[in-house]
Order: structure tokens, then C-alpha cells, then sequence
């Protein structure tokens, strides 16, 4: 019940960490109006105090973390608790071997046929291709 409460409210938090940060203003949002201005060379530099939207982010990813970690914790040990796990591998899985091996059964000799090979002819090679190539027009 505990474990079931613990990751709906880390969903909670994943989804509350995704919409602040998306909500937040970017620190290069006003890089367009502060040229031209003296302002420019402070657009990307120091911000002040921080307002209420990064320091929710800044709890809320730090809430994460640690829920991230108490949950990997929690798995670790109930791992060790019940030993290595068996991999299913269903149908490939390693059959064990039967007690007693089967008894053997004695293979007949079956006689092979005599087939007769036939003589087959060497293959005729056309004078034309024994020939070397004509010379070209020209040369």
C-alpha cells in the first residue's frame, strides 16, 4: 500500500517538474528588445532572486531524487531477499535429461541401390569464341 502511494505521488511530481519548467521564462527571452540598449550585456548574465516557479523546480527535482533513490533502494533489498531470479525462457528452455536413457532400438541395414551413372560427353567449345578478337577499324 505504501510502495503504491510512493509512486503515485513520484508520477505526481514528474508531471509537476515537466509543466513548471515549461512554464518558466527562458533567460534569453528578452535578448531581442536589450540590444541596441545598455541592457545587453546583462541578458544572459546574473538574474536576482529567483522567484517562486525555480524554487518549486528546484524542491520538487530534489523530492524526485530522493524518491528515485528510496524506490531503488527498496528493489535492491527485496532482490537480495529472494535470491537470483530464474530467466523464463519458455519454450527454449533447457529440457532436463530423462533418468533412465531409452532403450536402444537395433537400426536394420537397408541395401543401397546400384545406380548406374551415365557417360556424359565433354562439352563442344564453338571455334568462334577459340578465335582472338579482330582489330578494330582504324587502328
Amino acid at each position: 500500500m505504501l510502495l503504491q502511494f510512493i509512486q503515485i505521488l513520484y508520477v505526481l511530481v514528474a508531471i509537476a517538474i515537466i509543466a513548471f519548467v515549461l512554464l518558466q521564462q527562458g533567460s534569453g527571452a528578452q535578448a531581442g528588445s536589450g540590444f541596441g540598449g545598455g541592457a545587453s550585456a546583462t541578458v544572459f548574465g546574473a538574474r536576482g532572486a529567483s522567484n517562486f516557479l525555480s524554487k518549486s523546480t528546484k524542491w520538487l527535482a530534489i523530492t524526485f531524487f530522493v524518491i528515485s533513490m528510496g524506490m531503488a533502494m527498496y528493489a535492491s533489498r527485496q532482490a537480495t531477499r529472494q535470491g537470483p531470479a530464474k530467466a523464463d525462457l519458455g519454450v527454449m528452455a533447457q529440457q532436463p535429461a530423462p533418468a533412465q536413457p531409452a532403450a536402444q532400438v537395433p537400426t536394420a541395414q537397408v541395401p543401397t541401390a546400384q545406380v548406374p551413372t551415365a557417360q556424359v560427353p565433354p562439352a563442344q567449345v564453338p571455334p568462334a569464341a577459340t578465335q582472338p578478337p579482330a582489330p578494330a577499324q582504324g587502328e
